[in-house]
């Protein structure tokens, strides 16, 4: 089981200073991996509903920064050492494929392979708008970018010919350093859990009671066996509310030990199923 500090390059660590005390602060403890968010923009007044707080808001407000993550991560690698580095969501439909599979790679590279790519389609509408990018057909879009990008970094010459990208004998170097890069599917609904069985490393629902997500982690699984997949290798993340985690608490000054933590995982409907990462939120964990 590992742990993970969640929403890592939001509040006060959109700060420099802040960021690389809290990296260095979270390696030493021993926590696995950093997960960043992304919105390019926020426009003012939109309509779409977020589907992660009951409000339909983001908490935070339109205003509250966020650092882009790939270079929030480039920062706050060079100050660290083993810590791996996650986005938690990136959104990729927004993006140019190539150009996002040599922006990845190059961090893996610099990094000494500790990249993980946790990706999303997106729920910002009006996001999707100002970038000119479609919005409806924004799943067809990710999943041939994941192909896309899996050429890139796994073949020598790489061809890919799908709907919304394709190249012929492209050579990018450097490549990752352990030959691809990890790919966790976000979203809480079952579109997003067979998405994760189908072609995923990983899983990260952004929601759920456990009853919740122990149905979405079963459809992963059922989902990987029906495509010839081995469902054990993928890995599934959950994060740790006071709901899921009952030894979390928002009074502690610092986080509950991983040991009590994991203690109540194993006993909680998780059983047959765990979660292979608890996501902590960043602000939670350094409370004072």
């Amino acid at each position: 089981m590992k742990f993970a500090l969640a929403f890592a390059n939001t509040g006060p660590f959109s700060n420099p200073d802040k960021a690389i005390a809290m990296a260095q602060a979270a390696e030493a403890a021993g926590f696995e991996s950093l997960w960043t968010v992304e919105h390019v923009v926020v426009p003012s007044n939109y309509d779409s509903p977020y589907p992660y707080d009951a409000s339909g808001k983001m908490p935070g407000g339109e205003e509250s920064p966020i650092p882009d993550p790939l270079i929030w991560l480039s920062f706050v690698a060079a100050a660290t050492q083993s810590i791996k580095l996650a986005t938690g969501i990136l959104i990729l439909p927004q993006r140019n494929p190539v150009v996002l599979a040599k922006e990845l790679s190059t961090l893996d590279h610099l990094s000494k392979g500790r990249m993980l790519l946790g990706i999303g389609v997106g729920w910002l509408e009006e996001e999707f708008d100002a970038l000119g990018v479609p919005f409806a057909d924004r799943g067809k879009r990710n999943d041939d970018y994941v192909a896309a990008m899996r050429s890139l970094w796994t073949q020598e010459r790489a061809t890919h010919h799908g709907d919304f990208s394709n190249f012929d004998e492209c050579i990018m170097r450097p490549q990752p350093v352990n030959g691809t890069i990890p790919i966790h599917i976000g979203g809480h609904t079952d579109i997003a859990a067979r998405r994760a069985g189908r072609l995923g490393d990983g899983f990260f629902p952004g929601k759920g009671s456990h009853e919740q997500l122990a149905r979405s982690f079963d459809i992963v699984r059922d989902t990987a066996r029906q495509c010839g997949r081995n469902p054990d290798a993928i890995e599934m993340t959950a994060v740790a509310t006071e709901q899921l985690v009952p030894t979390l608490s928002t009074k502690s000054k610092v986080l509950p030990t991983l040991v009590s933590i994991e203690s109540s995982c194993r006993h909680s409907c998780f059983t047959a199923t765990p979660p292979t990462h608890w996501l902590v939120t960043a602000m939670r964990s350094s409370a004072k």
